[in-house]
């Protein structure tokens, strides 16, 4: 399977931006998506898009997340603007994504803080 690593998370004020990226082991032409969980919660699936382009969005981060993928660099990136404190979580991308479920094994993940 294709594997994939997180990064770009951080501490960031309310109403402010980051920009997570994945980078996948090889190509793939399934599904990739991020999800995330916080303390306390399952692990919520927050954007996927398929490999042509077409992106899903929870109703949560709708409006505020764009998701994009370079399938010839194997890359996939997660502009995140307005972030509120309801968004602090650890982020992991996943490979192959089916309904709203990640297949393929997670990785470290890359965590994001909103706090004040």
């Amino acid at each position: 399977q294709v594997q994939a690593v997180e990064s770009g998370g951080g501490l960031v004020e309310p109403g402010g931006t980051l920009t997570l990226s994945c980078a996948a082991s090889g190509h793939t032409v399934n599904p990739m998506g991020w999800f995330r969980q916080a303390p306390g919660k399952e692990r919520e699936l927050v954007a996927a898009i398929v490999w042509n382009g077409p992106a899903y969005y929870a109703d949560s981060v709708k409006g505020r997340f764009t998701l994009s993928r370079n399938n010839t660099k194997n890359t996939m990136h997660l502009q995140m603007n307005n972030l509120k404190p309801e968004d602090t979580a650890t982020y992991s991308c996943n490979t192959n994504v089916r309904g709203t479920t990640g297949i393929n094994s997670w990785g470290q993940g890359t965590q994001v803080t909103v706090s004040s």
